[in-house]
């Protein structure tokens, strides 16, 4: 047996930042960030726990001052201040420095900061808000994580939970610089890794009961719909549930049911053909069992006497190598990929201080990322350092509004403890009623989610196959289904960007802009990747006017909604209104996005051959678009994309490195929101070569065929290109058109919006009109949106 697998560690700090006393010792492991021990025995501990495993980071410059009644430590970020003595509120405390208010700024021991939040171990059964752990960072600049009862990992890979009896402290003090304090936490607690590009896609999950027949013949037909996924979850039912009372309850179990599976193998084999990876949902506590297929080979790894159940026991080490290696690796072979670690049992073990949950995440996943794959595990978030085994099972949600209105705060706040992958069930497990408007808004949010998981509870009226809807609104779910993967190029690289440069994919829209009270106070926004910004809508459509909305705020500069091509001006608080078709995804001048180019892409995303690129003009802007192989000894290969707002120029390419991306490619370039353009030019190494130009309504997309990898292409759109102006008319006529109010009342608007007045003066009348407050808010947001370029 390879048991256990070992992750990277480097748990002993260089000693050269330690300052130890008889019972204490202070580790400066990074500017911002230090370890305070304190220990009545002076016995410190080394090992890598399930927060730390790099201790060992360059030595920051700090000062040591010392009085006789005090050692202090001063850095560019912080200065400690510490009676020697044990600690206490009085005598032990971190000010941060520059930036925040020396008042409230001023860390002591003991006294709590709720900061602005972590994540939860679960959403289990939940129906709205919940209290969530703290994160690392904080509008006082300072954060804590208590590491005292952690349990701890022996240099061969295995656990201990002799924790000596002692105080272990790590205590951030970035002040309102959340991305350096985010990276300090990923430098001591190890990085994200990478997610196989597959698990960016669509994944299909229902508790059902299904057939080998009928699940192919469900994928089959969502082939026919144009509607791609990637990945198959199959729940509890893939395995016999309804066993012999003698032997407890059927939801664990580990044989599959060959009344409804009678060939396993086959049936993953053809999943695989499709284009699909397959993970099986697995709830472990009750062990193994007299009945299981597997039970013979695991009493022989054992050495277990025959006939006795096999209990579950993840403080027991050779127990965790058979069950990796013989219970699963069994049914790896079959054809498996990764697994949906379910129920466990609760937070305790026969250990005390050992977390089942901790256990099975952290060696599960690292069982997983084995032969130089990248590895993928689906589970519970159990604590800090669980950024390390992606991907997060956020539970079982109600179906209601108030549950989705929650999610989009929490996916983004879960970015403060580094807990970047949370896949949620979209659209709700259980109770709840139908809501055909409810369902296509949470499915909308998912496109914009880190993981896209369909998911239905065991209830044959709850479905989310987009044609069990009306018309109206399995159009909306097939597209953005199809738009969730046309992403996929965009979504690896912000997943290579988050493991090189500790920043998740969703982030609170604060990381960005820390000193805005506004970047504050939208929780339905976030930012998605570094380009884009998105307000997800979490309430009902209005009835009269068929359109919902939410609150925003755009920064700063000139955006466009990259699904409507609205143009907006920013540094302001708005309301944005969207009917069914459509979110709030706005980018800002010089944004990049990479798309699959194909219009219904294939379940597997593979690096595509076609590439649509939007690009918004008005200021330049660069990203490199990164590809892999699919292998961790790979190096990733990074296409430049650049553009330059002044010769109003684009440049592709040429790409670093080929491995595992298409020899030529077909580029289509798309500029959202650009003002009228004729004759745009393209050139592959400086030589002319044919495009098309295809000029529609609101923007515009040069198309090159056959581009070597290799070369340079170069799109010219001619100098300062501009962004068009939002045609009001047009949009308040449709916005009027819709609504559901009386017809003379749409004339006397349209009137005053085709006056020639300012936009405020038309506003100004329309108010005197006494029109009803949601569609006064809606024309308002047409009116002064901008898209008007200045001067």
């Amino acid at each position: 047996m390879t048991f256990p697998r070992q992750m990277p560690a480097r748990p002993v700090a260089d000693p050269a930042a330690v300052i130890t006393g008889a019972r204490y010792r202070i580790t400066i492991l990074l500017d911002g960030l230090v370890r305070l021990e304190y220990s009545e025995h002076g016995v410190f501990e080394d090992r890598a726990s399930t927060f730390a495993v790099n201790r060992l980071q360059p030595v920051p410059d700090f000062r040591v001052l010392e009085t006789e009644t005090h050692l202090e430590v001063v850095t560019s970020r912080l200065r400690l201040t510490y009676d020697r003595g044990p600690f206490t509120t009085s005598g032990l405390s971190v000010a941060v420095l520059g930036g925040v208010s020396s008042y409230h700024s001023i860390w002591r021991f003991g006294q709590d900061e709720a900061g602005l939040g972590g994540t939860a171990r679960t959403l289990d059964d939940t129906n709205g808000p919940i209290p969530l752990e703290p994160g690392v960072v904080s509008r006082n600049g300072f954060a804590v994580i208590d590491d005292s009862g952690s349990f701890l990992f022996e240099d061969d890979g295995w656990v201990s939970a002799d924790n000596v009896p002692r105080t272990d402290l790590y205590v951030f003090a970035y002040g309102h610089d959340y991305a350096e304090a985010l990276k300090a936490f990923y430098a001591v607690s190890g990085p994200v890794p990478v997610l196989p590009r597959y698990a960016l896609g669509n994944w299909w999950s229902r508790y059902f009961r299904y057939t080998s027949e009928t699940y192919l013949e469900l994928m089959d037909r969502f082939r026919h719909e144009g509607i791609p996924f990637s990945v198959s979850v199959l729940d509890m039912d893939w395995h016999l549930v309804e066993i012999d009372p003698e032997h407890g309850s059927g939801w664990t179990g580990y044989s599959w049911n060959r009344e409804f599976f009678p060939d396993p193998e086959g049936f993953l084999s053809e999943l695989h053909q499709r284009g699909l990876r397959v993970t099986l949902n697995v709830h472990p506590a009750d062990g193994v069992r007299p009945f299981e297929d597997a039970y013979p080979a695991m009493v022989a790894a054992l050495d277990r006497k025959p006939g006795e159940p096999i209990a579950f026991d993840v403080t027991d080490r050779a127990f965790m190598g058979a069950y990796l290696e013989v219970l699963h690796g069994d049914l790896e072979k079959q054809g498996v990929d990764f697994w949906w670690l379910d129920w466990q049992s609760g937070p305790y073990s026969r250990i005390a201080g050992i977390d089942p949950l901790w256990m099975l995440n952290h060696f599960r996943y690292l069982d997983n990322a084995r032969d130089e794959q990248r590895g993928l595990t689906f589970s519970r978030y159990a604590g800090p350092g669980n950024h390390r085994y992606p991907v997060g099972f956020s539970g079982d949600t109600v179906i209601s509004w108030e549950a989705l209105a929650f999610q989009p705060y929490f996916t983004a706040t879960a970015a403060n403890i580094g807990y970047g992958w949370w896949s949620h069930d979209i659209g709700g497990h259980f109770f709840g009623a139908r809501d055909d408007e409810l369902a296509t808004r949470w499915l909308q949010f998912g496109a914009f989610s880190p993981i896209l998981r369909l998911h239905s509870g065991n209830n044959p009226f709850i479905t989310k196959e987009p044609w069990t809807f009306p018309r109206q609104f399995q159009d909306v779910m097939t597209s953005f289904l199809r738009l969730r993967h046309r992403l996929v190029p965009y979504l690896h690289t912000m997943n290579h960007r988050a493991a090189a440069d500790g920043l998740p994919l969703v982030l609170p829209m604060y990381y960005g802009f820390p000193k805005a009270r506004e970047a504050y106070q939208v929780p339905n926004q976030y930012q998605f990747g570094s380009q884009l910004l998105v307000a997800a809508i979490t309430d009902p459509a209005h009835r009269e006017l068929g359109l919902a909305k939410v609150k925003a705020w755009l920064p700063a500069g000139r955006w466009v909604d990259i699904l409507t091509d609205r143009v907006y001006d920013g540094d302001r608080e708005i309301y944005l209104h969207r009917d069914l078709t459509s979110i709030p995804v706005l980018a800002t001048s010089g944004a990049i996005v990479p798309l699959d180019g194909a219009e219904v892409p294939q379940n597997d995303p593979v690096n595509p051959d076609h590439l649509e690129v939007l690009v918004i003009v008005g200021a330049d802007g660069d990203l490199d678009l990164v590809e892999d192989d699919g292998q961790t000894s790979g190096t990733p290969v990074a296409t430049p994309i650049l553009y330059d707002q002044e010769s109003g120029s684009l440049v592709v390419g040429p790409a670093s490195g080929v491995a595992g991306v298409p020899a030529y490619r077909r580029w289509t370039l798309t500029f959202p929101g650009l003002n009228t353009r004729s004759g745009p030019t393209a050139f592959v190494n400086g030589d002319p070569v044919p495009a098309r130009v295809e000029q529609r309504e609101t923007r515009c997309s040069v198309t090159v065929d056959e581009v070597p990898v290799t070369a340079q292409l170069r799109v010219e759109l001619g100098p300062t290109p501009r962004l068009r102006g939002n045609d009001v008319a047009g949009l308040t006529f449709r916005l009027l058109d819709r609504a559901q109010i009386d017809y003379q009342l749409k004339a006397r608007v349209m009137e005053v919006i085709g006056a020639g007045s300012s936009s405020g003066a038309r506003l100004l009348r329309l108010q005197a009109l006494d029109l009803d407050p949601e569609l006064l808010s809606a024309i308002g947001e047409i009116l002064l949106a901008g898209g008007e370029e200045p001067g």
